[in-house]
């Protein structure tokens, strides 16, 4: 009798979409500019789930809900591709979701023999589940984001089908007019992932007597004195070189690195599980958490990843939250380091760690490239940092792995709106050094 139950499902197999549940409309975030007006929310795995009446997420797929006001006297444009190349038009989307039977069955394996007896229910079934899939065709197109210009005074309403992401997903809306371009930037956070930055009090950090501001001489000097160096949990060890600093409020960091960096949850049973099984099967974690390093007397007040093939191939960036601030901005002194591999090791819990790529200076001036190319570096530099060390005389990180870099650390001014770098008169010095040792 027990398995009669997922019988009778497979045999009623209804498609029971509820376009009436909206809570992510509660989460609308609104921008506005001139005569255009955009509305944005993103849903959840779960309301993905219960408003499509499919799960889209096991498919890779994110609803992102957009209305669009235009209030002028032309026709407006939305640009999907670059909300997201590889999005996906509304019948893909509800294609990709479609009801099998023949699927369906083999997901029993070797318990669809007893489906024998019902064998006379399959034309039945077949035509329900062509049925269910017209309708979810339609639902699909229906609630789509409809094709083609907003016309003047006109709203249009509906959903982007973009490719997965959690914890916070950046959305790049871009408008056009014949005579104008509009650019929006939301920074969406998504119900579900437990982030490890969720619980830190950033506010708290820093009393008000403490809080230092800078002008541009005075920051470069403090950055200097900053801890050129990581440590383990009693600072009586240096780790990784303090290598970065970057410059923004909070919610900037998140929206310049959104589209190319993943958050990282929280340590926990469940995601140590997690980590374990994309460890052993050589798979991707997007979110895996990142080992804790000290800094003023505290681990990273959060870290952010870009993974490649597998887990243990990532870069990860590390932050702390400083006294100083600089034109009202935030500054965060941070660590980035590049993982190539796993190896042995006695200095960890669990005898292994993750092999870095010792030149630490290429991941350094990888997030200067790569901020580049996002269009949120307003301006950047260099500082003194750990100081030199040669191929032949290589420092070593907590966990032994030897290290070269040539001292510095980049500063990067970030801007919340798209903008085109500039450059301190900083990063100078550096250059030149370069000049003489190739010399």
């Amino acid at each position: 009798m027990s398995h009669r139950v997922p019988i009778i499902r497979w045999l009623g197999v209804p498609y029971t979409p509820r376009p009436d549940e909206r809570p992510f409309l509660e989460r609308v975030q609104v921008q506005q500019e001139g005569e255009v007006e955009v509305k944005v929310a993103v849903l959840s795995q779960r309301e993905s789930e219960r408003f499509f009446g499919v799960p889209l997420a096991r498919r890779g797929i994110q609803p992102v809900w957009m209305e669009i006001t235009n209030r002028g006297d032309g026709l407006l444009f939305f640009d999907r591709v670059h909300l997201d190349p590889n999005y996906f038009p509304p019948l893909e989307a509800a294609r990709v979701n479609h009801f099998a039977i023949a699927k369906r069955l083999a997901g029993f394996g070797a318990l669809a023999w007893l489906f024998l007896p019902l064998l006379g229910f399959l034309p039945f079934k077949y035509w329900g589940a062509r049925r269910a899939n017209r309708q979810m065709d339609e639902f699909f197109r229906q609630h789509a984001l409809p094709l083609g210009p907003v016309g003047a005074g006109k709203t249009a309403a509906g959903f982007v089908f973009a490719s997965l992401d959690d914890g916070t997903k950046v959305v790049r809306v871009r408008l056009m007019t014949p005579e104008k371009m509009h650019q929006f930037v939301f920074s969406v956070p998504i119900p579900g992932l437990v982030i490890d930055y969720e619980k830190r009090p950033f506010d708290e950090l820093y009393d008000s007597k403490s809080l230092v501001d800078c002008d541009e001489s005075a920051l470069r000097d403090q950055l200097r004195q900053q801890p050129r160096a990581t440590s383990n949990r009693h600072g009586t060890r240096e780790g990784d070189p303090a290598n970065l600093v970057v410059i923004a409020d909070f919610s900037t960091i998140l929206t310049a690195f959104g589209t190319r960096w993943d958050e990282t949850e929280t340590i926990n049973l469940a995601t140590c599980w997690k980590t374990t099984k994309a460890f052993l099967f050589g798979s991707r974690y997007r979110y895996s958490p990142v080992s804790p390093l000290s800094m003023f007397g505290r681990s990273q007040d959060f870290a952010l990843q870009r993974t490649r093939h597998t887990i243990n191939e990532r870069l990860h960036l590390r932050l702390w939250l400083t006294p100083l601030r600089f034109e009202g901005k935030s500054v965060w002194v941070g660590q980035i380091s590049r993982d190539i591999g796993v190896r042995f090791t006695p200095r960890t819990w669990n005898l292994t760690t993750h092999r870095i790529d010792p030149d630490v200076d290429d991941a350094r001036d990888y997030v200067i490239e790569d901020l580049l190319g996002s269009g949120h570096l307003d301006r950047m530099g260099y500082v003194e940092g750990v100081g030199i060390s040669e191929p032949n005389k290589p420092r070593r990180n907590l966990t032994g792995d030897p290290y070269v870099t040539d001292g510095y650390r980049a500063v990067l001014i970030l801007s919340a709106a798209p903008t085109t770098a500039q450059f301190l008169g900083w990063h100078m010095r550096r250059l030149a050094a370069e000049v003489a040792d190739q010399e």
